[in-house]
């Protein structure tokens, strides 16, 4: 309810007039005049009431009569009244009715009461009331209430002293308020201030409006009591206390700066009263030095009152704060002296409010910016800043080193609870170096010994003081050890984080104006404003502060015990050093950098980088006010966790290091700063890193891949400890490692390069460090090297060329630590460029490209084997992920594949291989066709190392892989070449070179086939066999399966360059190769025998050649018949042929026909499309040795047979359709085959040539399969020579054939090629002389007339080769011995091989046979008969006729016999029908002789014929004779009578019956001949009574012939007879029954011709020796033997024909 409210004053009314009844009751009886006084007040309120509507102004009005019964009531002195009458009257003020007059009145009334010293507490509530409810009370009115206040203030009694000094306050408040009121009433008014005139009038307040004037006055005042002079205003002051006055200047000051600072009045009393006030009452703190003022000194000085020098400090405290700007010279000197004040000498509670003080001004930077700008950049004016700075560092310092009364507070308690606890007996602490749990856990400072506990003071940012607060103490506080120490880190901390938060929010507003600026006017330049000289201010501050600053901090550091005060120390560190870096600073930046890096690492850590740092820095003292401060070297003794040992990384290692928790710390600050600040670092970065380097080192970290560091152990020395504190933070710090470099993506590249350099120096350090020491080295700057090109991989090319460079000289490093680093940083950083999405893609910048790729292929020049692994993996790499985008780096990444040694070893080897194969499996499509060479070079130098077999086998097939890919892309590859090919033309014209390139003239698709076929050619005779085995393979399919690619002039090239001159090579190098034995093939690899010495294995290479020459030649006939040089061509590939054919090889020569055969077997060449499929079919390049590799790459099939006809047709359309061979090309191809003729010729008779002389030595002797291969040939070539085939070349196969057929065998080859003795198998070779003699002869059947007359010379070839059967021919004077006693069952190893001469008996009749048919065709010609063949075939024959049975095989005589049976067959009517030329007298002798030896042979049969045997050859004699029965007796007429006659001696001598001796007596019957005998005598009789007896001789000789058997016969009878009789009982002998059997039986043959005769051709002598044997006969019938009965009885038979009387006595009737 407010006070103006009708209710309210209504009650007023009534309250007043309550009052004054109460009044006038108790002044009833003693004071009269003041009942009247109340009652005549009550009828005046009740006056006004009833006649004014505005009571209260009308009671204001009449106040003072309202009023003064009251203060009547006061004068009494009466306690209750004057109670009753001060409520009445506040009642009254509370209601404003209180006039000026009456207020005056009022306080002349408190006055008396006060002066009496009644109601006092009353009283001072009174004036209160009275001053604070309204404005009436001015001038002398309020000073004398003022003045009643204070003196109230010094009564006796504390409560109202109390009460008394808060209502003075309240007033002084009150006075200033008004004027504040006063200001705000008046502020639109402008005022034209008068001039003052000068200074003088110390009361010039004319110019002050009233409630101004009060202040004025009541200020000026108290600064004259303060100073203890009289006061002008306040009168009737009687005692005044400094304290007090101070108190309340302080609170004027600090609550209305506003009214010094606008009113020049006021500002003059600051200036003029206040300031030189305070200097004069600070002059006995200045002087006084503790210790000195002893009683002895001459003039005593006044000792430092602590009330009055804290309310000093307090003032100075607003003075600076808030009227800094006034007062300039006087802060210079209350600055001063504050920094005196923290002296070592002051009294340790003075120190301690200083420190207070400055830690006000340390919260305030923008006031330390203004002292700076005041002082410190004036020039001779004093650096306070620097000074406040390096005070409170020296005071800092000066805590640790004065021995503060022998630092017995340290045991004291702290005072205050601020402290958690007591710091326990920290002297033992310090013994035992903070271990066996005496140290608390209170944060403190403990340096060399004096522990100082840090408190918590005030919260960051505020300076909440507690001794500049303690108003109520008059003798100073005791300081609690620590306090002093605490209040000044806190002042440190503050310092530091307003200074860098004030100028780095500056400096951020000024750069984002500048960007602002940019934004908006992109081409001008920024300027800052004129006149704004920021940057210096800010450059000027940190100069002045940082050495102060950082002594402080890091004692402090190395002091801390605490992990938050070492983390605030570090913060501030960190701020400072970033900003030293914004502003350019680098000494200071690079000195706070080095004292976080020094905290990181153990103690004296030697670490030349910071040494020479700090040294830099300690030569330095800073002098403050003639102290000087040196930046204290770190403590030894630590009282820190320690939470790892490691090793130093050093050359040569000292023992273990140690660090704390605090080094770690530390560490993670130099991480900040770095991750944060990196921009700023500049050159510092090096200090940073290598700090980083040494700690990574001692807590073991090792690079990963990526570079990022993982905790991993140390290899070598003892190990490295960690506790778990620490091995859970090392995740933690490695992940910030590795930040802090991704955050180098953020950095300028300006920065980007200081942190490269860094690195790179770094590097060079470790790496000189590792030199001669194969200690584990320091991986950190490489690893980091990486993880930084990594993450700044989009401006890769401002910093590859050092980082690159650099790391390819850490490749070089002997130490294979570091190398194996080097080159992951390396090629790491390389695939990551490739992989990395580039802007422009590098597939559109080639430069980049190749910049990337550059330092890839510079690894090929390192020589150790593990870098150029680990170059070959990363290419793998890179061809698997970015293979198809390389374009132009081909060359560099192929050359980088290719460059293989063969001193590398294979592993290196088999890697670079992979890489190949992968190149030519996938990525042969998506390079530049350019390159494909390069490919190929390199597919071949891998085929040519030495060092893996394997790879040299599977880099042949690549090669047939790329050759096959050739073949595909033709036409695409074609284009592109040819378009590169015009390009390369027109510089080469432009720079007036000639285009050199490797087989120039041709065409550049063809040249690269060339390359190709020269590169297998190289590999064709590499010395190891396998390897030449597959090149040659592959060489002569890729030619047979792609060749028609090239265009024709190129074959010219092909066919000489490559072909032939591979052919030499190989040639010469088969005639030279070794021919010692190769024990085995390495490893456990038993080597065949027949590939057993490097002669043998190049053999194999010589075969393989000739034959892939011989079959291009084969199948590309067509082709090479249109170059011109053909014949020449053809002639070189023979002379090769001859060659390899009478090389001293088996395996050589027999191959060399081979090919010989495939080049003679072309009757006409098959069209090309014809023959591809199959030449391919055929030429499938056989697996390679299969190894691990040749599975890494999907390889292509080898051969796409789908389209090939359709691609063959297309390339080589024209080339199909050749024109048949016309006549000139006929006579062209009669040359070349009489020139094949010619080399078969030389080969045949040089290879079948007997050796001349005896033979010692083992000579080479052909084998059968060449000389059956040798003779093979001819049938095929004779088809085209045939028709000038002449006599003389006859002549000369004949030589050969008969030399081939004589060659004998090694014994250790018969039983593979001979059949075994008994069965009658011809050899191979023999069939191929056989078939070589049949198609001439039936050549010469088809052929003209004149060739007949070559016949006789194939009989007599075929009569040579009849007479082997019984005599085998001799090779040269070669002992050989007969296939049969050969003991190839028991060849022993290694004796020499014994020659075996064939079994020619098979050969032999086959030829019988072959001649026999022969005959049979051409018996009739003229050349047979004129060359007496038929006599020749007799007299041939006759030798194993002749022989019989010691012919070496019984075939042989029973196959002449029946070849001489059918040849007589058809020769002797020939021979009867030209018996008159006389051609065929000198055979019928040969005939006979040759029956005769054959029917009467000297040989014995065989012991073991049996009997059946014995009967077949019987047979075969009968056969003759019958032949001479039917053939020859009954043409006697045409024979020469000589013949006949022989004939019939031969005849009568097998008709007489002869026994052989040798029989047993069982089996003589069967063994006499006696079939033969029957027959011979049968002709004989035959002959003889035949009509056509030509002559008388030959009948005389038959008639002969037949007495002499009969006389014999009638000899045998007889004596048989006798015999018979006087044996008696006892049989005869077997042969003598035998014979007479056989004479009996030729009787009955004698009669049985004699019936068939005509009687008169039979003589009749015969007649009687006939009919006389009959007696004889009769006498024999007492016979024995039954035998002898039955062919007695057959004997008797036939006489009964005979017996009849003869027919003409008869007729005559003759008796």
């Amino acid at each position: 309810m407010s006070t103006s409210s009708p209710e309210a004053v209504k009650k007023l009314v009534e309250n007043m007039q309550t009052d004054l009844r109460s009044l006038s009751m108790e002044c009833k009886k003693k004071f009269p005049p003041v009942k009247e006084a109340a009652e005549s007040g009550i009828v005046k309120i009740k006056t006004i009431a009833a006649r004014n509507t505005d009571i209260l102004s009308a009671l204001k009005e009449n106040s003072s009569e309202v009023v003064q019964p009251f203060l009547m009531g006061c004068g009494t002195k009466e306690p209750k009244i004057t109670q009753l009458c001060l409520a009445a009257i506040q009642r009254l003020m509370s209601h404003e009715v209180v006039s000026e007059a009456a207020a005056g009145n009022i306080i002349n009334m408190l006055w008396q009461l006060m002066e009496n010293g009644l109601e006092e507490l009353k009283l001072l509530q009174t004036v209160l009331v009275l001053l604070t409810t309204n404005t009436v009370v001015h001038d002398d009115v309020l000073s004398k209430a003022i003045v009643l206040c204070f003196r109230l203030h010094f009564t006796k009694d504390n409560i109202t002293n109390n009460t008394a000094a808060a209502t003075v306050r309240q007033v002084v408040t009150v006075v200033f308020e008004r004027m504040v009121a006063e200001d705000e009433r008046f502020k639109g008014i402008v005022e034209q201030p008068p001039p003052v005139q000068g200074n003088s009038n110390r009361r010039s307040v004319s110019t002050l409006r009233p409630s101004a004037k009060d202040a004025y006055m009541l200020f000026q005042d108290l600064c004259q009591l303060v100073n203890a002079d009289a006061p002008y205003w306040l009168v009737g002051m009687t005692e005044m206390t400094r304290t007090f006055g101070l108190e309340l200047l302080e609170s004027v000051l600090n609550d209305f700066p506003g009214v010094f600072l606008q009113h020049q009045e006021f500002s003059f009393l600051l200036k003029e009263r206040v300031c030189p006030l305070v200097i004069k009452l600070f002059s006995p703190n200045i002087k006084f030095r503790q210790g000195s003022s002893s009683s002895a000194s001459p003039a005593p000085v006044e000792k430092p009152y602590f009330p009055i020098c804290m309310r000093l400090l307090r003032v100075v405290s607003v003075l600076i704060k808030h009227f800094y700007s006034l007062l300039v010279t006087e802060c210079e000197i209350f600055l001063s002296l504050l920094v005196k004040f923290l002296d070592g000498e002051k009294p340790q509670w003075l120190r301690a409010v200083a420190v207070e003080s400055v830690h006000r001004l340390c919260v305030q930077p923008h006031l330390l910016r203004s002292f700076c700008q005041s002082y410190d950049m004036k020039q001779h004016s004093t650096k306070v800043f620097r000074d406040i700075v390096n005070a409170l560092g020296s005071f800092i310092q000066s805590l640790f080193i004065v021995p503060n009364a022998g630092n017995s507070a340290a045991v004291s308690a702290p005072a205050g609870g601020s402290a958690s606890g007591t710091p326990g007996t920290a002297q033992n602490g310090q013994g035992s170096g903070g271990a066996g749990g005496t140290m608390t856990t209170q944060a403190a400072f403990e340096y060399r010994g004096t522990w100082i506990p840090l408190m918590a003071v005030s919260v960051q940012g505020s300076a909440k003081a507690t001794y500049l607060e303690m108003l109520d103490k008059v003798e100073p506080p005791s300081i609690p050890e620590g306090y002093a120490m605490s209040v000044a880190f806190s002042a440190l901390l503050d310092l530091v984080r307003g200074i860098t938060s004030m100028i780095e929010r500056e400096l951020g507003a000024e750069e984002q104006e500048a960007a602002e600026f940019r934004e908006a006017h992109p081409e001008q330049e920024w300027k800052p404003q004129p006149g704004e000289d920021e940057g210096r201010k800010y450059m000027e501050m940190v100069s002045a502060c940082w050495c102060g600053l950082l002594a402080a901090l890091s004692l402090l550091l190395d002091a801390s015990t605490d992990e938050t005060a070492t983390e605030n120390i570090l913060k501030a560190e960190l701020t400072m050093a970033s900003l030293c870096g914004r502003l350019g600073l680098v000494t200071p930046r690079d000195a706070f950098i080095t004292a976080i890096c020094k905290a990181s690492l153990p103690p004296h850590y030697a670490l030349t980088v910071l040494s020479s740092n700090a040294t830099n820095l300690s030569n330095k003292a800073y002098s403050i006010q003639g102290q000087t401060v040196q930046i204290i070297s770190p403590s030894s003794e630590s009282h820190q966790q320690v939470v790892a040992v490691g090793q130093p990384l050093a050359a040569q290692p000292q023992g273990t290091v140690v660090l704390t928790a605090k080094n770690i710390q530390c560490m993670r600050t130099l991480l900040n700063l770095a991750h944060c600040h990196g921009a700023v670092l500049g050159t510092s970065w090096q200090l940073v890193l290598a700090t980083l380097q040494h700690l990574v080192w001692i807590l073991g970290l090792k690079p990963s891949a990526g570079g990022a560091l993982k905790p991993g152990r140390v290899v070598e020395g003892p190990s490295t400890v960690l506790t778990t504190a620490v091995m859970t933070d090392l995740p933690i710090i490695s992940n910030i490692l590795s930040r802090l470099f991704e955050s180098s993506q953020y950095l300028d590249d300006v920065s980007l390069h200081h942190l490269i350099n860094g690195l790179c120096s770094l590097s060079l350090e470790a790496m000189e460090l590792a030199y001669g020491n194969n200690k584990e080295p320091s991986l950190f700057a490489v690893a980091k090297l990486l993880e930084t090109g990594l993450v700044n991989m989009d401006r890769i090319e401002i910093l590859w060329r050092p980082l690159t460079g650099h790391l390819l000289e850490v490749c070089q490093h002997p130490n294979s630590r570091m190398r194996e680093w080097g080159a992951e940083a390396l090629t790491a950083l390389i695939k990551a460029g490739l992989s990395y999405k580039h802007d422009p893609p590098l597939a559109q910048n080639q430069r980049l490209q190749l910049l990337l790729l550059n330092p890839l292929k510079e690894l090929s020049n390192v020589l150790h084997a593990d870098i150029r692994q680990k170059q070959l993996e990363s290419v793998l790499q890179i061809l698997q992920s970015q293979g198809d985008c390389l374009g132009p780096g081909w060359p560099l990444v192929l050359a980088v594949i290719g460059a293989i040694r063969n001193d590398q070893g294979e592993s290196l080897i088999r890697t670079a291989f992979q890489c190949l194969q992968l190149v030519v499996t996938d990525f042969l499509p998506t390079m530049p066709c350019t390159c494909l060479q390069i490919v190929v070079d390199v597919a071949g130098s891998f085929g040519l190392q030495n060092q893996e077999l394997n790879i040299s086998l599977t880099s042949i097939g690549l090669l047939w892989n790329i050759s096959d890919y050739f073949f595909q892309r033709g036409e695409a590859i074609t284009q592109e070449l040819e378009r590169e090919e015009e390009l390369m033309q027109k510089q080469a014209r432009e720079q007036g070179e000639t285009l050199n390139r490797p087989f120039h003239p041709a065409p550049p698709f063809d040249c690269l086939w060339l390359c190709l076929y020269a590169k297998l050619g190289e590999l064709c005779v590499d010395p190891r066999p396998a390897v030449r085995k597959s090149a040659g393979q592959t060489l002569f399919s890729t030619i047979a399966a792609h060749g028609t690619l090239l265009q024709q002039p190129t074959w010219h090239i092909v066919v000489w360059k490559v072909l032939f001159q591979l052919l030499d090579c190989v040639r010469t190098s088969s005639t030279n190769a070794d021919k010692e034995k190769i024990e085995s093939g390495g490893g456990n690899i038993l080597i065949h025998h027949s590939r057993d010495t490097a002669e043998k294995q190049w053999a194999e290479t010589w075969v393989l050649t000739l034959a892939g020459v011989a079959r291009i030649f084969n199948t590309r006939r067509y082709l090479l018949q249109q170059l011109g040089d053909f014949f020449e061509a053809w002639e070189v590939l023979l002379n090769h042929i001859q060659s390899a054919a009478l090389s001293k090889n088996n395996e050589v020569s027999l191959a060399a026909l081979k090919s010989f055969q495939e080049i003679l077997q072309i009757v006409t060449p098959v069209k090309d499309s014809d023959k591809v499929v199959d030449t391919l079919a055929a030429m499938v390049v056989p697996p390679v040795l299969i190894d691990p590799l040749s599975a890494s790459g999907p390889g292509r099939p080898l051969v796409r047979s789908d389209s090939l006809i359709e691609r063959l047709t297309r390339y080589n359309g024209a080339e199909l359709q050749v024109p048949p061979p016309g006549e000139e090309s006929a006579l062209e191809d009669s040359a070349l085959w009489w020139s094949a003729w010619n080399t078969w010729y030389r080969t045949g008779t040089d290879s079948t040539r007997p050796p001349t002389g005896p033979i010692e030595k083992l000579s080479f002797i052909p084998s059968q399969p060449f000389l059956t291969a040798l003779i093979q040939i001819f049938p095929a070539l004779y088809q085209h020579i045939k028709s000038n085939f002449s006599m003389e070349d006859l002549k000369k196969l004949g030589v050969i054939l008969q030399g081939a057929v004589s060659v004998p065998i090694s014994s250790d080859a018969s039983p593979f090629i001979l059949p075994s003795y008994t069965e009658a198998v011809l050899t191979s070779l023999q069939e191929a002389v056989l078939t070589a003699l049949d198609v001439l002869q039936k050549a010469i059947c088809v052929g003209p007339e004149n060739l007949q007359v070559m016949y006789p010379a194939i009989f007599e070839q075929l009569l040579l080769f009849v007479k082997f059967s019984c005599k085998p021919p001799q090779y040269g004077r070669m002992d050989t011995k007969h296939v049969a006693n050969a003991k190839y069952n028991q060849i022993q190893l290694f004796a020499p091989a014994e020659w075996v001469a064939l079994n020619y008996v098979p050969f032999a009749e086959r030829s019988l046979e072959v001649m026999e048919d022969l005959y049979h065709k051409t018996a009739c010609h003229k050349a047979v008969i004129n060359e007496k063949v038929l006599q020749n075939i007799i007299k041939t024959l006759r030798i194993p006729l002749g022989l019989k049975y010691a012919c070496p095989s019984e075939s042989t005589w029973k196959l002449a016999v029946s070849s001489l049976l059918k040849v007589l067959s058809i020769g002797l009517p020939v021979a009867r029908q030209h018996a008159s030329s006389g051609k065929f007298d000198t055979m019928w002798p040969e005939l006979a002789k040759a029956f005769e030896d054959f029917l009467f042979t000297k040989s014995t049969p065989p012991d073991n014929l049996s009997i059946q045997e014995f009967q077949k050859n019987e047979a075969i004699d009968v056969e003759v004779v019958k032949l001479i029965s039917t053939e020859i007796l009954p043409f006697s007429n045409l024979i020469p009578k000589d013949f006949v006659a022989q004939i019939m001696a031969m005849l009568n001598k097998g008709s007489i019956h002869s026994q052989p001796v040798s029989f047993t007596e069982a089996e003589i019957e069967q063994r006499m001949r006696e079939e033969f005998s029957k027959v011979c005598f049968e002709t004989l009789l035959q002959f003889s009574f035949s009509s056509k007896v030509s002559t008388p001789q030959e009948g005389y000789i038959s008639r002969m012939a037949l007495s002499v058997l009969l006389k014999r016969s009638q000899d045998v009878l007889r004596r048989y007879v006798e015999d018979e009789r006087l044996s008696g009982r006892c049989p005869l002998p077997r042969q003598q029954v035998t014979e007479i059997i056989f004479v009996l039986k030729a009787i009955s043959t004698l009669m049985d011709s004699l019936k068939k005769t005509q009687p008169e051709n039979v003589d009749d002598n015969t007649w009687a020796q006939v009919i006389a044997l009959y007696p004889t006969l009769v006498e024999c019938i007492t016979c024995s033997s039954s035998e002898v009965s039955c062919a007695l009885k057959e004997a008797l038979g036939p006489f009964k024909d005979f017996m009849q009387p003869p027919i003409s006595k008869v007729q005559n009737g003759e008796s």
